[in-house]
């Protein structure tokens, strides 16, 4: 016999494409330094103590866009969020109440914040499964969920494991041909198991008849599995555009749930090659049950007794929080309380494909975990485009120094990889991540925001509080379709400038 030799995959080359101005500035910065040195130097033919003034003010603004924070955040940015937070406070805006005594309407409990104005209908799809969708009609986008039972890594050799990725990464690559897809996420949620499910299954399945020996072993596996045990649940959420072109009238729900409808088999048949296990979609009772208990999660086992019985009978008017607070470093919703962490660095060097597995798995720390990827795909066209602008941008930074560095000679590299890749037929997609914990006790968040702190080193990846903005977050981690890009009071220009 003789061995055969096994590499061991890696993967990486992620990459931050990004404007380049003189001496490491942003394009933005750069222009507007120019813009400013032209202005003085015309000032000066009216008043030299103007121009000095003037002067002092560009190199103001220049410097609160230039230096930047471990976390690539300007001061602007930093002041923007400040001065941001203090007029949600200022009008109560970080207040929410629901319910009787709220002042949603017809005293129903409605989402709060991002997705206030959302709504929930359901069709089905080409093989006559119901599916729900949700609406934003602020940005247009209807979104579908589906839930997925993931096989797993355990007692998997490595050559099906980098299968999996591969054929993953060939179903993320297909979404940028996708028509009308604008973001796709995957949220992987960790919870206590209560046992519902199992003492149901057991007394649904155990007859009078049963050995005494059996049924003792059944009782004790039913007293002893929930202690310890976690509920690990994976969905993925594809959120398209209602718009067909720019300027044109949008679709309504019921189009979009045909459009989306015909699209659905082939997006859960080309799971089943990636690990995701049985990949069928949400109905519209299921999400609001997930959404209902993410806001409230002492109604979990609840929910999943009513479940047993026959189904909760949940409406979209009631998935909401009675009351919610949300406060600078957390978000209080019911009667728990939830820190999120956005990713500010995507993993460096080469990794492998467990990289994030620490990371998603239970941790006795944490009551409630999720761990969302977000994912807003390229184009073809819109890919080529974007690859070719980051290799310009790496080259002109690198032409910059005058004694070349390796950082920069490795940037270069990094870029041409991958415009390669992209000319081969690869795809290109933008993604982020959210990390949110939840605990019952406002006490327990020091505990949640060391044991994040801890996860994400060993992750390779560097994250850091939302602050200021829990609630949008909270709610983007949630399997609902939000794109905050599009929900952001500043255009893209000027968020790409500062």
């Amino acid at each position: 016999m003789t061995a055969e030799e096994i590499t061991t995959r890696t993967y990486g080359n992620f990459r931050k494409p990004r404007t380049s101005g003189l001496r490491g500035l942003s394009l933005g910065t750069t222009l507007l330094l120019l813009a400013g040195l032209i202005a003085v130097v015309l000032t000066t033919l009216v008043s030299v103590w103007a121009a000095l003034l003037m002067a002092v003010s560009v190199a103001m603004v220049t410097a609160a866009l230039a230096f930047r924070d471990r976390h690539d955040r300007t001061l602007l940015k930093r002041g923007a969020v400040r001065l941001a937070w203090w007029r949600s406070t200022r009008s109560g805006g970080h207040l929410y109440r629901s319910g009787p005594l709220g002042r949603t309407g017809y005293g129903t409990c409605e989402l709060p914040g991002l997705a206030a104005e959302s709504t929930l209908t359901e069709a089905q799809d080409g093989y006559s499964r119901p599916f729900a969708v949700i609406t934003i009609p602020a940005t247009g986008h209807h979104t579908v969920v589906i839930s997925c039972d993931a096989d797993g890594s355990a007692l998997v050799d490595e050559r099906q494991v980098d299968t999996w990725v591969a054929h993953w990464g060939q179903w993320l690559s297909a979404l940028g041909s996708e028509p009308d897809l604008v973001a796709a996420s995957v949220t992987v949620e960790t919870a206590p198991d209560s046992g519902v499910r199992l003492q149901h299954e057991i007394a649904s399945n155990t007859v009078a008849e049963a050995p005494q020996l059996a049924t003792a072993m059944l009782h004790e596996v039913l007293a002893a599995y929930p202690a310890g045990s976690a509920q690990i649940a994976t969905r993925i959420t594809l959120t398209y555009s209602g718009a067909a072109r720019p300027g044109t009238p949008r679709r309504s729900a019921e189009d979009m749930a045909l459009h989306i409808g015909t699209r659905l088999p082939g997006l859960t048949a080309g799971l089943s090659l990636t690990s995701a296990g049985t990949a069928v979609p949400m109905t519209a009772t299921e999400l609001a049950e997930v959404v209902r208990v993410a806001y409230d999660p002492t109604v979990a086992t609840l929910v999943e007794e009513a479940r047993a019985t026959g189904g909760t009978g949940l409406t979209w008017k009631e998935a909401g929080p009675m009351a919610a607070q949300e406060a600078w470093d957390h978000y209080r919703h019911d009667g728990a309380f939830s820190m999120t962490w956005a990713m500010t660095e995507a993993p460096q060097g080469e990794v492998f494909s467990n990289v994030l597995t620490g990371l998603v798995q239970p941790n006795r720390d944490i009551a409630r975990k999720r761990v969302t990827l977000l994912y807003r795909p390229h184009s073809p066209a819109d890919g080529a485009r974007v690859v070719q602008q980051d290799y310009k941008h790496a080259l002109f930074a690198a032409q910059q120094q005058q004694i070349g560095k390796a950082r920069e000679d490795a940037e270069v590299i990094a870029a041409r990889r991958t415009t390669e890749e992209q000319a081969q037929g690869h795809g290109v997609i933008r993604f982020g991540m959210l990390i949110t914990a939840t605990v019952n006790a406002a006490a327990d968040l020091p505990k949640a925001a060391a044991a994040v702190d801890n996860l994400a080193p060993a992750a390779r990846i560097a994250v850091r509080p939302v602050y200021g903005s829990q609630a949008a977050a909270f709610a983007a981690a949630l399997p609902l379709g939000l794109v905050l890009p599009l929900h952001t009071a500043l255009p893209q220009t000027i968020r790409d400038a500062m």
